[in-house]
């Protein structure tokens, strides 16, 4: 009875798994189409290249998120990310509400930014663990990479925050 009880707590751990990898590809694919406007809307030279240097990551995540698919047997899709919408839409809120050039502009798309980041730092650490936990071992690791680089990406904006951005308002 337990080995039972045990089996379909794994399934149902599968299941959110798969649930939760649809709705991180569906976030990739989206912050892979807005990064190239908030690259565009960024006034500091070093912001323009971190968005644009994070759109050709995205593109590496959801590549990323298709292996995952294919090593747990899984059809690749996506569900709709809300948090992610949200944010994307914040973001563009941004552009249209502040003007171009400014400090102003650049600090906001930085808070967007890092909101996005932090959405999948928190998403990509839970499905690491995850995803050892029920024997995706494989997964993990890969999984783990974009890890790695969303947090550098959080950590650059950080800097750049820092740097540029808030020397500017002072």
């Amino acid at each position: 009875m337990e080995t039972q009880t045990m089996k379909a707590t794994n399934l149902k751990l599968k299941e959110f798994f798969v649930h939760q990898l649809r709705d991180i590809y569906w976030a990739e694919k989206k912050l892979s189409k807005a990064l190239p406007k908030l690259q565009d809307a960024a006034t500091t030279p070093e912001l323009k290249d971190a968005f644009g240097r994070h759109r050709n990551q995205a593109q590496t995540h959801v590549e990323r998120l298709e292996q995952v698919f294919g090593m747990v047997n899984e059809k690749i899709d996506s569900t709709k990310c809300s948090a992610i919408a949200d944010i994307v839409d914040e973001g563009e809120e941004i552009i249209d509400q502040t003007n171009k050039g400014t400090a102003q502009r650049d600090t906001g798309l930085i808070f967007a930014g890092q909101k996005a980041e932090h959405y999948k730092i928190a998403t990509y650490s839970a499905m690491v663990n995850l995803a050892k936990n029920i024997g995706y071992n494989n997964a993990a690791d890969v999984l783990r990479k974009t890890l790695t680089e969303d947090r550098a990406a959080d950590d650059l904006l950080m800097q750049i925050a820092e740097r540029n951005v808030n020397y500017q308002l002072n």
